[in-house]
């Protein structure tokens, strides 16, 4: 094939975004053939705004059994990621799912499981890794110019959101309706450029604000504290409630320190390791002479189009994806760290208690506003 003939199950917000940039050439080598939604108004907008060939169906399965697509992406409420690409993935049609990959990693395992048994390629939309700041970040880790990681901290507090956002849908910022806050909404991409570039901890304690600054049912501000298996440790700081918010990601290391701000990403340099050189002086209050530098990247940020372009570049030509689907475990194995950690209140041991994980957020969903049954996603 010349050009991947893509549908997309879902034209709500995040729908519409990827609608817009293959409508406007930003994805060259994909044909958007195919458009499915149950909500009759967003069909309706569908049919007056978009072009006549693309074909709009009012059941997913109805668009995955049409021939019409090659590929899908998938792009609805969270709960719901699992039994599309499942179904998808069923039928060998190349997928690409939203982030993040679930709700619950029991989720995410059985749609590693049916990618592993499918001819299709299995892809997530995790966008900023498309980001030269983050992109080069892990160049400089996986390199060892730096020597190893002790300590990370990611401070994402600019993600404010007031109360009419919370009030535009019943679904949104509910157990039942989202799954959880700012951690399963706002932050999932934020959780995996952290595990991407620095590693899976292996014990989490987290402490989370539960409508704290918003009417709301689930948290909108998260501080957690992570252990690695080598000794080093991180923070994770984030809320929607910070009208002058903070996004920094520093890492520090045996020779010098990372920190990404304000779109610049800084290097301090020391010729020799913090061990060496606290073994080596014998001068009180002595310190290494360190090098600072705006480290260079290529630029390039291309965010969504960019995913969806390695996604069919890697159909017509085997090109290298951006992310595999299965690498969505690492990121929802944190968030769900950190919300059993919260709910439990102590320090949870990854990989954690799944069964535990799932009991517990099914009490919140069964007292949800927007009640939901989970257990109609176990049959």
């Amino acid at each position: 094939m010349e050009k991947v003939r893509l549908g997309i199950i879902g034209i709500g917000n995040i729908g519409k975004t990827h609608i817009g940039n293959i409508l406007s050439g930003k994805c060259p080598e994909i044909e958007l053939s195919a458009l499915a939604d149950c909500d009759p108004e967003k069909l309706a907008y569908a049919r007056q705004n978009y072009p006549e060939s693309i074909a709009l169906f009012d059941n997913a399965e109805h668009m995955l059994d049409s021939g019409k697509i090659d590929a899908v992406l998938v792009a609805i409420p969270h709960y719901f990621h699992e039994k599309y690409v499942v179904e998808a993935l069923a039928r060998n049609i190349h997928t690409i799912s939203e982030k993040p990959a679930g709700v619950y990693t029991r989720q995410v395992k059985r749609m590693n499981a049916a990618a592993a048994k499918s001819k299709a390629v299995y892809a997530l939309m995790f966008n900023q890794r498309t980001n030269c700041i983050y992109r080069k970040m892990r160049e400089i880790v996986q390199s060892g110019e730096l020597g190893a990681i002790r300590r990370s901290n990611v401070i994402i507090t600019d993600w404010y959101r007031n109360q009419a956002y919370y009030d535009s849908g019943l679904w949104r910022a509910s157990w039942g309706g989202e799954g959880g806050g700012v951690l399963l909404n706002q932050c999932p991409h934020n959780l995996d450029y952290w595990q991407w570039i620095c590693g899976m901890p292996v014990r989490v304690y987290a402490r989370m604000g539960i409508g704290k600054w918003h009417n709301i049912e689930v948290e909108d501000e998260v501080t957690a504290y992570v252990e690695y298996a080598n000794g080093a440790t991180g923070t994770f700081v984030t809320t929607t409630g910070d009208i002058a918010g903070t996004n920094r990601f520093e890492i520090d290391f045996d020779c010098g320190k990372l920190v990404s701000e304000n779109g610049k990403l800084t290097m301090w340099k020391s010729p020799v390791s913090e061990q060496e050189f606290s073994r080596s002086s014998t001068i009180p209050f002595a310190h290494p002479e360190l090098t600072v530098t705006e480290v260079e990247t290529d630029g390039k940020n291309e965010q969504h189009a960019g995913v969806l372009n390695a996604f069919a570049a890697h159909l017509l030509r085997g090109e290298p994806l951006i992310a595999r689907g299965e690498e969505g475990l690492n990121e929802l194995t944190l968030s769900n760290a950190m919300y059993l950690s919260a709910w439990l209140g102590r320090m949870v041991e990854i990989p954690f208690d799944y069964e535990l994980f799932y009991q517990e957020l099914k009490k919140r969903t069964d007292l949800s506003k927007y009640p939901f049954d989970l257990s109609t996603l176990e049959k």
